[in-house]
């Protein structure tokens, strides 16, 4: 009698733990899938509490060749949405979203692009638009309209949103730009390793040179680092940078022998994870800003 008790009691205690876990309130808010943690966080600026914001790939990945996923698939059964940035960057996205029902919205519509000034792409435009301040302007609004248009019960939210948020990029943009005209002309160069500030580098006055154009083109020549050099030292630069998802062993190198500090690491195609240096856009932006900002005006302490 007593062991009938005790399964009984166990069969009632299981019971309870499982109701329990069916009790757990479920997020019925509708999903919207991005390509990349950049442009997540900008969606999640704008929805607010009213919509649930994914990215497809997580933080840290490469994002020009990601190989998708069964997961990822999974992930774009319960979209209601999805969000890329095109401009060729995410050369794995034609044939995802091939697979998949929900509509998408292109980002960078309407960017006034740059197009690539060498190599295997060159004439096409260059994808990292996003890293401009200014272009940010855009994909903010093309992010609220396709809200709205998906949500419009709670369009006046997300125009507010939006509203908010261009107004903390654009006073990013003013401090870029106000720090970099105390620069000399000559030093107001921005050296990278690969070519993925064009439109930051427009936004700030700033000449922009590199190792090799595209991530794409990683192997460096020692005509492109000869010529790198060559300008470093004729206009005086006094630091040069690299991206978190490129490796800097040749940007160091290019340092040593031209005299410029090594000035940092820049991020561009990925966030950090939340305890990282970049865990949102806007730390990406400030956090490349102050970085610049520094290795230029000589405040970084930077190596040589």
């Amino acid at each position: 009698m007593l062991l009938v008790c005790v399964v009984i009691l166990l069969i009632s205690l299981v019971g309870c733990g499982t109701a329990d876990a069916s009790d757990e309130p479920r997020d019925e808010r509708p999903v919207v899938l991005t390509t990349f943690t950049v442009l997540a966080d900008m969606a999640r600026n704008v929805a607010g509490d009213h919509l649930r914001v994914e990215s497809i790939t997580k933080a840290g990945a490469e994002i020009h060749e990601y190989e998708v996923t069964p997961s990822d698939l999974r992930k774009a059964d319960r979209a209601r949405l999805i969000l890329d940035n095109g401009l060729g960057l995410e050369l794995w996205f034609a044939k995802f979203i091939d697979r998949i029902d929900a509509p998408h919205v292109v980002l960078s519509d309407g960017v006034d692009t740059i197009p690539i000034a060498e190599g295997s792409y060159q004439g096409r435009a260059n994808p990292h638009a996003w890293m401009s301040p200014v272009a940010a302007q855009v994909y903010i609004t093309n992010i609220e309209n396709a809200f709205v248009a998906l949500d419009p019960v709670h369009a006046a939210d997300y125009r507010a949103n939006a509203a908010g948020y261009r107004q903390q990029v654009a006073a990013l943009q003013a401090e870029l730009v106000t720090e970099i005209a105390a620069l000399p002309t000559n030093q107001r160069a921005l050296v990278t390793c690969e070519g993925a500030f064009p439109y930051l580098a427009r936004d700030a006055g700033l000449t922009e040179r590199y190792i090799y154009p595209v991530n794409g083109d990683a192997e460096s020549t020692p005509q492109q680092v000869a010529s790198l050099i060559s300008f470093i030292r004729e206009n005086q630069v006094p630091a040069v940078f690299c991206e978190s998802t490129v490796n800097g062993n040749t940007q160091r190198r290019i340092a040593a022998e031209s005299g410029a500090a090594f000035g940092g690491i820049l991020y561009v195609d990925s966030l950090s994870e939340a305890d990282g240096p970049v865990p949102t856009y806007l730390d990406l932006l400030r956090h490349d800003v102050d970085t610049i900002v520094a290795g230029l005006t000589g405040a970084a302490g930077g190596t040589r």
